[in-house]
Parts: C-alpha cells; sequence; structure tokens
C-alpha cells in the first residue's frame, strides 16, 4: 500500500480533506511510490490564513534574527544534502549526482539571502531642503506565493522562497504534484531552522490550487516556473487579481558554435547540456546552430559521445541519464522524432530503439540533423533528450536564426574569437548568454530569467531583482523643525 503526501500548514504536516488526490510515480520503476493530496480552495483559504498570522510577527524579527535563520537553513541543507538528492531522484528520476547539484545551486540562493542586512540597506539623503532628510526603505510585501515545476523540485523553490523569507514575507509553496516530497523534507528543515510555524507554507495540489493561489485576495505575489502557455495565463489572472507576478516561461535554447571553435570542447558541452537529465531543464540546449564547415565535424562528434552515456535508474552508480517524468511525456518526445523525420530531419542517433531498461519511462538520446525552423521539433520546446542541428552559412545567419525565435531564455556561443563572443553578447536578444558556457544560469548574486516569450512580468528571478520582487520601496521625507519658527503655508513645497 503506497504512502500519502500531505500538506505543510501552521508548522505541522496537515492531511488533505478534499478527497482527491493523485499518484506519484517512480519513473525509473513505473511503479507508484505514494499518492499526493490535492488542495481545494478551502485549503488554500486556511494555508493563507495561516501565514497572513505569521507574516505579521516575521516582519517583526530583526535582520539578523533572520540572517541567523538562514545560516541555519543552509548549513542543515548542506548537511543533508544526500538524503534530499535521494528524494529527488526517486519522483523525479534525475540522477543522484544531478540531484546533488541541483541543491547546491539552490544553497548558493540560501546563502546570497543570507546578507539580507546588506541587501535591504536603503538610501539616505542629509539635507535635500533646508532642515528636511529624505531616506528609502524596502518593506515587505505580507503573503507571497511560490509555483514550481518538476523539473527542480529542491532548486527553484529555493530560488524563491530564500529571498522571500529573508525580506520578511510568509512564502505558500505549491510545488509539481508529479514530484512532491521535496517540497515538505525543505518544510521540515525551515522548522528545524527556528524559522516560526506559517512562515513557510506548502500546499499540493493541482489546477484548482493553482487558480485559488491566483485569485485569493491575501496573496500579494506569485512566483512561477513552468511552460509558456501556462506562464501567460498565470500572469494575465495574477495580475488581474491585483498581484505582482513574475511568470518564467518555455524556451529553445541554441548554441551557435563557429568554425573556429574547440571542437572537442563544444561537442562536449553540447552533450552535457542537451541530454543532462533527460533534456528536462529549462535551460538546456536543444538546437545546435553549426555554421560552415564545422557541421559536419560537430555531427559526427556528438554522435559518437552518445553511445557511451548509460542510461538507467538514476539511483544506480555510473548511470548517466535517467528516465523521463511520465509514460506521457515519453511518448509526447517520441512523437516529436517521429514528426522530425517525417519532415526530413536526418537521425543520426534514434534514441527510441536500442536497449533501454524494460520498466519505467525511459527513452534514450536522439541527435537529428539537417533541422530546419519549419520543423516542429525546431519550433517547440520538447523538454526531452533531443538534440536537433540546424546547419547555416554565416555567423550573421545562425545570429537571425535566434534572434527571430519567440524564446529568449538561454543561449551559447563556441569560438576562439574573443571579437565575435563579444560581438554575440551584445547582438543576441537573449536573456542570458554563454561564451563557451553551455548553461549559463547566472550565479545567485545576478538574477534569473528570459526575454519575450520566456519571461512575463518585469522582473527576473532571485539576486538583486528577487530581493526587489518581494519587497516594496517607501521613501520618507522627515523635518525636525524648531517649533518657533513654525508658520502656515500654503505654497508647494521647495527644495531651494
Amino acid at each position: 500500500m503506497s504512502s500519502t503526501i500531505t500538506h505543510w500548514i501552521d508548522g505541522r504536516a496537515r492531511a488533505g480533506v478534499s478527497g482527491r488526490e493523485a499518484p506519484v510515480y517512480n519513473p525509473a520503476t513505473g511503479q507508484v511510490s505514494a499518492h499526493v493530496d490535492l488542495a481545494s480552495a478551502e485549503e488554500i483559504d486556511a494555508a493563507v490564513a495561516s501565514a497572513a498570522a505569521a507574516a505579521r510577527e516575521w516582519r517583526n524579527a530583526s535582520l539578523s534574527r533572520r540572517s541567523a535563520v538562514l545560516f541555519a537553513f543552509r548549513e542543515l541543507l548542506h548537511q543533508r544534502t544526500p538524503d534530499l538528492a535521494a528524494i529527488i531522484t526517486a519522483e523525479h528520476g534525475k540522477v543522484l549526482s544531478d540531484a546533488e547539484g541541483e541543491i547546491a545551486r539552490g544553497l548558493e540562493n540560501v546563502e546570497f539571502a543570507a546578507g539580507v542586512p546588506n541587501l535591504l540597506k536603503g538610501g539616505f539623503t542629509e539635507q535635500a531642503a533646508s532642515g528636511v532628510d529624505v531616506y528609502s526603505i524596502r518593506q515587505p510585501l505580507g503573503v507571497v506565493a511560490g509555483v514550481t515545476p518538476f523539473n527542480f523540485p529542491a532548486m527553484v523553490p529555493l530560488w524563491m522562497c530564500a529571498n522571500a523569507i529573508a525580506c520578511g514575507n510568509a512564502f505558500i509553496l505549491k510545488p509539481s504534484e508529479k514530484d512532491p516530497s521535496a517540497a515538505l523534507f525543505i518544510a521540515q528543515l525551515w522548522q528545524e531552522a527556528g524559522l516560526p510555524d506559517g512562515v513557510f507554507t506548502v500546499v499540493q495540489g493541482d489546477k484548482v490550487a493553482v487558480d485559488a493561489i491566483l485569485d485569493h485576495p491575501g496573496i500579494s505575489a506569485v512566483s512561477f516556473v513552468g511552460s509558456t502557455p501556462i506562464a501567460r495565463s498565470i500572469y494575465e489572472r495574477g495580475t488581474a487579481a491585483g498581484k505582482r507576478v513574475q511568470a518564467l516561461g518555455g524556451a529553445k535554447n541554441h548554441a551557435l558554435v563557429l568554425p573556429d571553435a574547440d571542437l572537442d570542447l563544444a561537442a562536449d558541452a553540447v552533450v552535457s547540456a542537451a541530454y543532462g537529465a533527460a533534456g528536462e531543464r529549462c535551460m538546456a540546449l536543444s538546437v545546435a546552430v553549426a555554421v560552415g564547415d564545422i557541421a559536419q565535424p560537430l555531427v559526427d562528434a556528438i554522435a559518437v559521445r552518445l553511445p557511451k552515456l548509460t542510461i538507467g535508474d538514476g539511483a544506480e552508480p555510473g548511470t548517466d541519464m535517467g528516465p523521463l517524468i511520465t509514460a506521457e511525456h515519453r511518448d509526447k518526445v517520441a512523437g516529436y522524432v517521429d514528426a522530425g523525420e517525417a519532415a526530413g530531419a536526418e537521425v543520426v542517433v534514434d534514441g527510441r530503439s536500442g536497449e533501454l531498461p524494460s520498466e519505467g519511462f525511459f527513452l534514450g538520446t536522439t541527435l537529428l540533423d539537417h533541422v530546419t525552423p519549419q520543423m516542429t521539433v525546431y519550433t517547440d520546446e520538447i523538454f526531452g533528450p533531443v538534440l536537433s542541428v540546424v546547419r547555416v552559412d554565416t555567423y550573421e545567419e545562425g545570429l537571425a536564426l535566434i534572434n527571430a525565435n519567440p524564446y529568449a531564455n538561454g543561449t551559447a556561443i563556441f569560438t576562439r574569437d574573443g571579437g565575435a563572443a563579444r560581438q554575440f553578447q551584445y547582438d543576441v536578444q537573449v536573456g542570458m548568454v554563454g561564451i563557451n558556457v553551455p548553461i549559463p544560469v547566472p550565479v545567485a548574486y545576478y538574477s534569473f530569467g528570459g526575454w519575450k516569450d520566456s519571461l512575463f512580468g518585469d522582473t527576473h528571478m532571485y539576486g538583486p531583482e528577487g530581493i526587489s520582487f518581494y519587497t516594496r520601496g517607501k521613501v520618507v521625507t522627515q523635518r525636525w523643525p524648531d517649533p518657533a519658527t513654525s508658520s502656515v503655508d500654503l505654497g508647494f513645497p521647495r527644495t531651494r
């Protein structure tokens, strides 16, 4: 009999009362490992009430106390990384080393947020007018929420909650129902670190819970990471309800490989970035744009590397790539390969065939050559272990191809030419750029986010922009005059 995964409200596990639940699978075996409760709108109400009460107290906590809780949480997360990684691998399927890497990148955000006393320093201007001083402060919003995807069940929540909590807010997390257990583990670590009950809440659920979060008047802001259609919907519904919303959407990340690139370095990087986590990353490289004479050598170099990858249970030592998240998603990705082949792409390496585990949601690595921008394998975000190669004659043609794409999350260029690299980072219309770096996810003290259809809202995630998102500015103008000089003046205030 499988276990039940519950909510975390007011500092304790809270069983669902909606009567609805969903299965949670181990993708490596294809078997149901648990069932997760799905929240109703009434349960969202209860979570918001608890969070609102906690937020009123937490905003009064000194910055030094908040920082101390974050440092304690950081230490617990570091110590318990193997336990959390095992949970992620069991429900998501990614290999243990990848799960540990995800947690490590999340830790960077916690470390950044632990510097909240410095991050929330305002400005002060003395004598802005005669006897008048002006200063700025940033204050928390109250209750904020995060809706996070299945592909990073620890890192993406940590992108959001660390800054939100450091700024004095209470945070409600709605994780993916496909791999919900990591969120509860994180909740327990926050409690062990000394965070007051109600400041971090987990509500499990599906669209019913998301809609309730977006509509709830007690929630001031919502952060989201997921596909572009849903990101657009969440942004529109949340802002219509008066909320501040940052909604990060999908991607079609290109790597522009110039003829002078180091071939082995480029091939290693492209393979790592295209097939890591079975391609289920919003920053995965899904298109290699090969310029001129390097195209065939690049295709050959990638193809020779793929048979060397070990595909299997992510919990087993030596595994390079695990399964996809569900059988339905595996079949959808395979369908894209079918469509690409039918449209004229050359299937250089076919992930639909070959030796794969007999159980679980596995698909092999696929390499498609001679892909054109009209094919669905190019236009759509596949989110699987499929790499498309588009051949172009010139740098200018490759740049134009990337800039014409509606997605603008991440991109990379591989070259030995510093001038070409500098021109590329200047000209390319994409939010995150790598130069001989295949997955340019910014470090925690910068901010993450794309352009165009990859981002809805004005604010990128985590880093300095994350601090701004979870706070609002206030400017105070003060004067302490001598009462003896006070008089009525109906004129407009002057500073000179």
